[in-house]
């Protein structure tokens, strides 16, 4: 640890820095998912699915929008997520069947920390517990680490919202704690989660993530020999 003129221990020198990039993604492709920024265009027909009146009512209980009723409602809160300069948003493809299954965003970015958060993830139950939704995630990681070189990558949630911090623990955030009182929405308190995942952690991280997805982790029904904890 450093130590500075008055016996004080400091931060470790970052000599050089400069502040990081915006994100700028046509697509990224794994073996099983392919995420490409989202498109009205090219996505609302499928993305109908995930946003629709047909999809659980669960889904959505800690999500902050609720379930669409039409494709002009679709596209045209499609079309109020894209306007917005502060959030970068993505459709996850299924690459044997070319389907939209779901959308996140890169989000709260911090480019003078280096700072990110992937959030307003919106998984189809299709997609949900997948390989191909679990690459998408490492490849978004895999961008914003190795890519961007941004520092520290953020997943914050409803402290109620039990299977979304296993979800991050899973893909390997650390739990940091709970900001109490933190958000009000659908007519309800939220004390929020927050975990982090830094560039210290990646390598490791990246590891796990790769040897998981390998297709010899898999039997011939597409069931893990392996899960991510066990790796």
């Amino acid at each position: 640890m450093p130590v500075n003129e008055y016996g004080q221990m400091i931060g470790e020198s970052m000599e050089g820095y400069t502040p990081g990039a915006l994100p700028s993604i046509d697509f990224l492709e794994g073996r099983y998912a392919r995420i490409e920024a989202l498109s009205v265009e090219k996505h609302a027909e499928d993305l109908l699915a995930v946003y629709g009146p047909d999809t659980p009512r669960e889904m959505w209980t800690y999500l902050f929008q609720e379930p669409v009723a039409d494709m002009e409602e679709l596209v045209s809160l499609l079309n109020q997520m894209l306007v917005r300069k502060d959030r970068f948003y993505y459709a996850i493809i299924g690459k044997a069947t070319g389907k939209a299954l779901g959308t996140f965003s890169l989000m709260r970015i911090d480019q003078n920390n280096r700072v990110i958060e992937v959030g307003a993830v919106t998984f189809s139950p299709e997609l949900r517990g997948t390989r191909i939704g679990t690459e998408a995630q490492y490849l978004l990681a895999r961008y914003v680490f190795e890519e961007l070189h941004y520092r520290r990558y953020e997943w914050k949630c409803d402290s109620l919202n039990l299977p979304s911090r296993r979800a991050a623990e899973r893909l390997g955030f650390i739990y940091e704690g709970a900001f109490r009182q933190a958000v009000v929405y659908k007519g309800r308190t939220r004390d929020t989660e927050w975990l982090s995942m830094i560039d210290k952690d990646w390598p490791e991280v990246k590891s796990r993530l790769e040897a998981w997805l390998t297709p010899e982790n898999f039997d011939k029904n597409g069931q893990q020999y392996k899960s991510l904890r066990e790796l």
